[in-house]
C-alpha cells in the first residue's frame, strides 16, 4: 500500500517539472516572477561610464599630479618630523596607513581607466563606421559623375558645332566657285544694299493699297 501511495506523488511531481520547463521554454508565456533576498540598487550605466571618463581625465592631468605629491610629501613630514604622540603613522611602521591607501587607491583607478578606455574604442569605432559609410557614399558619387561626365563627352563628339559648320560650309563654297557652279560676284552685287530701299518698299506698299 505505501508503494502505491508514493507512485501517484512521483507522478505529480513529475508533471509539476514537466509543466515548469515548458513554461520556462514557450516564448508567448511571461516569465515567473523570482523574489530576491537582497535587492541590489540599480546603476546608471551611462552615468557610471560618465564618472569614471572624467576620473581617468583628472588623473592624466598636471594638477592631479601636483595634488597627490603635495599630499605625500605632507604626509611624510607630518609623520617623521612630529612627535610620536602626534604621528598617526609613525615611521616606525614604515608608513603602512599611506601604503594601504596608495594601493587602494591604485586598484580602484585601474578599471576606472580601462573602463573609459572601453567606452573611448567604442565611440572610435561608431566614428571609424561612419566614416566608413561617409567616404563610401562619396566613391559612388564621384563614379556616377565621372560616368555622367564621360557620356556627355561621347554625345558631343557627334554633334556639330558652329565652327564646324562654318569650316564646311567654305569648303563647300570653294568647291563649287573652283568647278564654275556658282560665278563670281559682281561689283555692284558686292557693294551693300544701302538702307533707303525699306521705306521706298514700304510708300509703294501703301499706294498699291490705296
Amino acid at each position: 500500500m505505501s508503494e502505491r501511495a508514493e507512485r501517484p506523488d512521483k507522478k505529480i511531481d513529475r508533471k509539476q517539472t514537466v509543466r515548469r520547463e515548458t513554461s520556462s521554454s514557450r516564448l508567448d508565456q511571461p516569465r515567473e516572477l523570482r523574489r530576491r533576498f537582497l535587492s541590489w540598487p540599480g546603476v546608471d550605466a551611462e552615468r557610471f561610464g560618465v564618472l569614471s571618463e572624467r576620473f581617468a581625465r583628472f588623473m592624466g592631468t598636471p594638477a592631479f599630479l601636483l595634488y597627490m605629491t603635495v599630499f605625500v610629501a605632507l604626509w611624510l613630514a607630518w609623520n617623521t618630523f612630529m612627535p610620536e604622540a602626534a604621528q598617526f603613522d609613525p615611521r616606525a611602521l614604515n608608513y603602512t596607513l599611506l601604503t594601504l591607501i596608495l594601493s587602494l587607491q591604485a586598484s580602484y583607478a585601474a578599471p576606472l581607466i580601462l573602463l573609459a578606455q572601453n567606452r573611448q574604442d567604442d565611440r572610435d569605432r561608431v566614428a571609424l563606421e561612419q566614416d566608413r559609410g561617409r567616404d563610401e557614399r562619396n566613391l559612388a558619387d564621384t563614379e556616377f559623375l565621372t560616368r555622367e561626365v564621360a557620356s556627355l563627352r561621347l554625345a558631343l563628339r557627334d554633334t556639330a558645332t558652329r565652327d564646324f559648320v562654318r569650316s564646311e560650309l567654305r569648303n563647300l563654297l570653294e568647291e563649287m566657285e573652283e568647278r564654275g557652279i556658282l560665278g563670281q560676284p559682281t561689283e555692284s552685287e558686292q557693294k551693300p544694299r544701302k538702307k533707303k530701299d525699306k521705306p521706298q518698299r514700304s510708300e509703294s506698299g501703301t499706294a498699291a493699297l490705296g
